[in-house]
């Protein structure tokens, strides 16, 4: 059996980044960009005002104090989106609201929480007392001093964040090129399998696996395409399978363990190419990886928390990969182990755990957490995966491991590259 990371480096081998495509602006969060860019306006475009108050010369407002204010004459009312033809001249002030073009003749901007009204202050020809001086510039937000035409504001490689959204918005771009999240195909595999809405018989179970698959798909950012389900013969299997090049990924789930009936191997080596089909883990032993008609090829466990765990180790570093994301593994943090734990020594386990912090002791960093299991640790059943928030990385080479040991957790509830 190889190990996890010999498995791992096998799949992201033959993974290649998707080409770019060029979607609608909001349809880019999450995305990675593929091109650089650049301004072909200065951001802010025009000198305006970032608070509501009075435009003024701040020469004519120097010394100016609540006890002695100095009084202006008012000679137009700006608003946002206004540009005045009104000059602020010597003892002149204009009313401003925020955002509107600062007039010429002004410098600065003085807060209307320092002023007073006067006859007919704000309006034409009222006058204002200013009880605050201003210093040259205040609260003046200069043309460019968000961003400089010409200026490269993002780079291919960059995450698109709201943030990024708003400031592409403002540089009127409304469609961005990203590369492409994959269509990744999910059969579910095995006689016993019926549908969500359908009451089990005799030996059936419902297809929960399709739709843990198509969630851990969606929340990597790929697109789930659902084929149904394969039954437990080669033909029934063939036909499934030999739909992934329609697809950029396919996942399988069941039918790759060494029942008289688990087909997925024996199909996949007939009309594709098998990598390796064991990994020394648990749970998930059984896992398949190989191509087909060039699209690669993951033949996960059938046991839903099999199935899920190895798809968070394989396929979603998979997928981040065709997404162009740089950081393809979930973070990991040390712990101390809340309690003994028996294991098989030749391979991995994941255990599905969940992490606590807990406080600091400045003699050991990893002290600052711990870590229990978080419910029985059959790959049958989902509820521990359902309760946890981590999975607890315990190495080859140990068949016990006893509480308040450092271990590993690889955090289910941080994306990838938080800390």
């Amino acid at each position: 059996m190889l190990s996890v990371e010999q498995a791992r480096d096998a799949v992201l081998a033959r993974i290649g980044r998707l080409d770019p495509e060029t979607v609608e602006l909001l349809e880019s969060l999450g995305c990675v960009l593929a091109v650089d860019v650049v301004s072909d306006i200065d951001v802010a475009p025009f000198d305006n005002s970032a608070m509501d108050g009075y435009a003024v010369r701040a020469a004519d407002v120097a010394g100016a104090a609540p006890e002695a204010p100095i009084v202006l004459r008012v000679v137009d009312h700006i608003a946002a989106g206004r540009v005045s033809n009104v000059p602020v001249g010597p003892g002149e002030a204009s009313r401003i609201m925020t955002g509107a073009p600062v007039p010429a003749g002004a410098d600065s901007i003085v807060m209307v929480e320092h002023t007073e009204s006067l006859e007919n202050a704000g309006s034409t020809g009222g006058t204002v007392a200013i009880r605050a001086e201003a210093r040259l510039g205040d609260h003046v937000r200069r043309a460019g001093e968000d961003v400089r035409v010409g200026e490269t504001v993002l780079r291919a490689g960059e995450i698109v964040n709201p943030a990024s959204i708003g400031l592409m918005a403002a540089l009127g771009l409304a469609q961005v090129d990203v590369y492409r999240r994959p269509q990744v195909a999910i059969v579910s595999t095995g006689d016993e399998l019926v549908g969500i809405g359908e009451k089990p018989g005799p030996g059936q179970i419902r297809n929960s696996n399709t739709y843990s698959l198509a969630a851990q798909v969606l929340a990597a950012g790929g697109v789930p395409c659902t084929l149904g389900i394969a039954r437990d013969n080669e033909a029934d299997t063939r036909a499934l399978l030999s739909r992934a090049p329609e697809f950029d990924l396919m996942v399988t789930t069941g039918g790759v363990s060494m029942g008289d009936f688990d087909v997925v191997k024996d199909v996949l080596e007939q009309i594709g190419e098998l990598d390796f089909w064991k990994v020394a883990m648990r749970p998930g032993a059984p896992q398949t990886y190989g191509t087909v008609g060039g699209t690669p090829f993951f033949g996960l466990p059938g046991n839903p928390t099999s199935t899920m765990v190895g798809f968070e180790l394989f396929v979603r570093p998979a997928i981040r990969k065709m997404r162009g994301f740089a950081a393809l593994d979930r973070p990991r943090t040390k712990a101390v182990l809340a309690e003994d734990v028996r294991k098989k020594a030749d391979r991995r386990y994941y255990l599905r755990g969940v992490i606590e912090a807990v406080a600091a002791d400045p003699a050991n960093c990893a002290g600052s957490y711990t870590a229990r299991l978080s419910g029985r640790q059959s790959s049958a059943m989902l509820t521990a995966m359902h309760h946890a928030n981590c999975l607890i990385s315990l190495p080859e080479g140990l068949s016990e491991v006893a509480a308040g040991t450092t271990v590993e957790c690889i955090r289910l509830d941080m994306e990838e590259g938080t800390p």
